[in-house]
């Protein structure tokens, strides 16, 4: 969907709006609910907001290596839920891709917006199924299949499952602030295996790696005083994963921060707020839209410290025309003593407005 279709949705949006009836209360997130899977791979449209987000390395034929990133989002705009018009737009879906080349210098990107409904655009219940046109991510027998036709590029990529999946948090229920509230539930499954093919302008090229793969859902804000977060999903190369973020608040300190790291043995540690670290080593200034990014970091995550490096600087990617933000997610190396320690994603929040979800 281009910018005008968008604008278009949103003013149908804030029609419902006006002459809407007040809705049900969103469903929140309680502790002790016990996550099940295959359901909990499905869409959960009584709360607020969701996704399902995957990133990944691969290499192509040549050995050139390649960052990949597909995001779905489902929003519950809460407008007209008791209006029986199939028009009312009762559910929203939002899509990202991007690819990363450092040959190229550059991420390109592509993006979608639609309401849900009449076959074009849904997300299903009880399984990973979520499409728009021709952009889908669904769930197959033994992973996840995902199939894209971007303006500059496509994606026809199998994600094949081979670790059990990683309950964020407390067994699933993910903290993100200082009050009880501020939580989502959370999984992850890390070290997929990529299969397939990527098109770059008629070039259809063969790939191979490495991906990870977040669905989250929720229904509350950022707290008051958040501006956004810094946030890592990295497939260590001892076949262990690590994820780590923190809330930033609006002066840059830390609102609070979390995250989990699975042994390559299968223990799982879940790290408290004082146990992870970002420390800016180098910044970066898009030359867009003068935001700033700190491209390179120290992390602490428990007792493992390293550093990121950025595959490519300019990884910044312009969803104002979908999700209405600007932000860095970009494809990193972390090494320590200049030894490979993973390879992943990092994503910056909150850099070029405060972020409102």
């Amino acid at each position: 969907m281009n910018m005008r279709a968008v604008s278009q949705l949103l003013m149908i949006c804030f029609a419902w709006l006006c002459g809407a009836a007040a809705a049900q209360d969103y469903a929140q997130v309680q502790p002790g609910y016990e996550l099940q899977f295959p359901r909990d791979h499905g869409s959960h449209p009584q709360f607020r907001t969701e996704w399902w987000y995957l990133t990944g390395w691969v290499k192509d034929a040549r050995g050139q290596d390649l960052g990949i990133q597909i995001t779905f989002f489902r929003n519950r705009p809460r407008l007209a839920e008791d209006n029986p018009s199939r028009f009312a737009p009762r559910q929203l879906l939002f899509a990202h891709a991007a690819l990363a080349d450092a040959k190229a210098g550059k991420l390109l990107h592509d993006q979608r917006g639609a309401r849900a409904g009449f076959g074009l655009a849904e997300a299903q219940v009880g399984r990973a199924d979520v499409a728009m046109d021709d952009w889908s991510l669904r769930q197959t027998a033994d992973g996840y299949s995902a199939s894209i036709a971007a303006r500059e590029f496509s994606y026809a990529l199998e994600f094949k499952v081979t670790q059990p999946v990683l309950l964020q948090g407390g067994r699933g229920l993910s903290r993100k602030g200082p009050l009880p509230a501020q939580a989502s539930y959370y999984y992850s499954q890390p070290q997929l295996a990529v299969s397939g093919s990527i098109t770059v302008k008629g070039e259809k090229r063969e790939v191979s790696g490495t991906a990870w793969l977040d669905h989250e859902w929720s229904s509350e804000y950022l707290a008051a005083e958040a501006a956004g977060w810094d946030w890592i999903g990295l497939n260590l190369a001892d076949g262990g994963a690590l994820m780590a973020f923190r809330m930033r608040d609006k002066q840059g300190g830390t609102l609070w921060a979390g995250g989990s790291l699975r042994a390559a043995d299968g223990r799982l540690r879940v790290l408290a707020p004082g146990e992870v670290r970002f420390e800016p080593l180098r910044r970066w200034r898009s030359p867009r839209t003068q935001a700033e990014y700190p491209v390179a970091l120290r992390v602490q995550a428990g007792d493992m410290h390293f550093e990121l490096e950025p595959m490519m600087d300019d990884q910044e990617l312009d969803s104002r025309a979908s999700t209405g933000t600007i932000y860095w997610e970009g494809a990193v190396r972390a090494k320590s003593g200049g030894r490979l320690l993973g390879q992943g994603y990092l994503e910056l929040t909150g850099y070029w407005r405060p972020l409102r979800l």
